[in-house]
This record gives C-alpha cells, structure tokens and sequence, in this order.
C-alpha cells in the first residue's frame, strides 16, 4: 500500500512540474495573436464604445500610445473619465477624452453625435465594442431587446468616413436570426439571444461592406476571444467558472490586440467584410454568410429605427 501511495505521490509530483514547466507556452498559445504594427496615429482621431473598462479600455490605451486623439465613448461618465485620466497619464497623451453615450437609447446616441460632429472635424476609426452579455431580458428606451440593440441596431446610426470595427464573437457560429421573434417578446433566452446578437453584428459588417464599397471606409468584424472583463457580470454560474479557469483566459490587453489590429494594421487598408480572430482571418457560419438573411435583417433595422440608407 506504502508503495502505490508512493508511486501515485511521485507521478502527482512529476506532472505538477510538468504544468508548471510548461506555463508560459500554455499562456503564450492562450494569448493568442499579437498585434506587430508599429504605425503611428499622430494627427487622427479614433472614436472607441465601452471604453472604460475591457478590451475597450486596452484598445484605447493602444490607440493613445500611438498618438491618436481617442473618444471613450461610455454610458457611465464617471468611470469613462476616470478611465480616461488614467489612459493620459500611463500614455502621456493628453489628447484622450470621455464623452457621454448610453447605446441603449437612440436620443443619446443623436446627441452624442451631435456633438461629435459639433466638436471634431474627422473621424478615422470607430470601433464598436460596447455590448452585453447573457443578461436578464430587458430593452432599450426605443423599446428593442437589448442584447440585439446595444450588440446591432444602434451601429447603423455610427457610420462615418472611417474604419469601422465591429466586435462580435465565436458565439455567433451558434446564432440565427429569428425574424419571427426579432427582440425575444414571446420567449427569451439570454444565450441564445447574446448569440443572435453576434451573428447580427456580423451580418450587419458584411452588409455595410457591401454598400460602402468604392467609398474608401472599410468594416470588419472580429472575435477578441474568451477575456476575463465584466462582460460576464449576468452570468453568476460563469463567473464562478471563470475565476476557477482564470490561467486559461486572455487578459483585457490580449483580448483588444484584434481590435488594435484591425483598426491599424497596413495591410487591411482596403479590406473590408471580413472577420478575425488572434489577428488573422477567420471561419464565418454559413449562417454568417447568408447574403439573404444580411439583407433582410439590413431591412428590418432601417424599418424600425426609420432610418432611410440611400
């Protein structure tokens, strides 16, 4: 008996000091892609949703390190300008402000953009990062479930001269456009609606890539990955689960590196439509791919916000 004992307390020693060898390859491969452009930004002005906290955070402080004047956009004006004090003083860029935006409220985004057109002569890069996730069924103040209204309709009023970026995620290989229940209002599930949502986001590239062509605005679309923020905070069993799993989740800085990357790198330039994850193209759901459905969904959205796309 002494000797099993032995024998399992030696392989239980042997392959701890295995995983503990082999750490930093486990959390290089988890950290996947890495943004490797050295472009600057002097001179441009880049306008980031969600920006306070996450992924939206880390991009803006990659965007201001490179000298661009950066907007956070936020719905919380208190934590936007802390995060933005923040950002000036870790990057030294002064030029890096918050302005108020609740994308849940189409009024709010009229007078933001008002004011941003009041304030700003350009607009190079907008990144639309602001979302939720598997939350508890509500909806916008224009009446939209609000997964599907944060997550898509309200970037159709978001559209300018610019780069467009538009964060979804692996998630939306699981969604599909229920045009006979559009906002959930005769059954909602929170992960099936969070999954919509993302398919949405990428119907919604592809089908803005389409009519923008020729005009020199490009629009892509891009999963950052499984990333420890507050995108979680919904879901109680989740985040349990991923405070067990922390080694095996990208930090905020390693989930903006696709965002940092699509909005800078050279040589997405003139590309447009497309989708990417760990800073390279990647696989879209035929779902994702259905030009039908992007055109209906297209439809759909005009209708209800009474927007008219000439």
């Amino acid at each position: 008996m002494l000797v099993f004992l032995g024998s399992v307390l030696a392989l239980s020693i042997s392959f701890l000091l295995l995983v503990v060898m082999a750490a930093p390859c486990i959390r290089k491969y988890i950290a996947g892609g890495v943004c490797k452009s050295t472009v600057k930004l002097i001179g441009k002005v880049a306008v980031i949703t969600g920006a306070n906290t996450g992924i939206g955070k880390e991009t803006a402080k990659d965007l201001a390190q490179r000298g661009a004047r950066v907007i956070l956009a936020c719905r919380d004006m208190a934590k936007g300008e802390a995060a933005a004090c923040e950002i000036q003083t870790t990057t030294g860029n002064q030029h890096v402000i918050a302005k108020k935006l609740d994308l849940a409220d189409s009024k709010s985004i009229r007078e933001f953009a008002e004011n941003f057109l009041r304030d700003e002569k350009e607009l190079h890069i907008l990144i639309n990062n602001a979302g939720v996730m598997m939350c508890p069924y509500s909806k916008t103040a224009d009446g939209f479930e609000i997964q599907l209204g944060i997550n898509h309709f309200e970037r159709l009023k978001q559209s300018a001269p610019a780069r467009i970026i538009n964060v979804s995620s692996l998630a939306h290989r699981a969604g599909k456009i229920r045009f006979h229940d559009l906002q959930s209002e005769k059954s909602y599930n929170r992960g099936l609606a969070y999954c919509q949502s993302k398919l949405a986001n990428i119907l919604f590239t592809r089908e803005l890539a389409k009519r923008l062509q020729g005009t020199g605005v490009t629009v892509n679309a891009l999963h950052p990955g499984s990333v420890r923020t507050e995108l979680t905070r919904h879901i109680t069993i989740i985040n349990s689960l991923w405070s067990m799993i922390h080694f095996f989740l990208k930090t905020p800085q390693e989930g903006a590196q696709t965002s940092v990357y699509c909005a800078v790198a050279e040589e997405l330039q003139s590309v447009s439509g497309k989708y990417f994850s760990d800073c390279k193209p990647a696989y879209v759901s035929a779902e994702g791919r259905n030009e039908e459905t992007a055109i209906q969904l297209w439809k759909v959205s005009c209708e209800l916000l009474g927007i008219t796309w000439d």
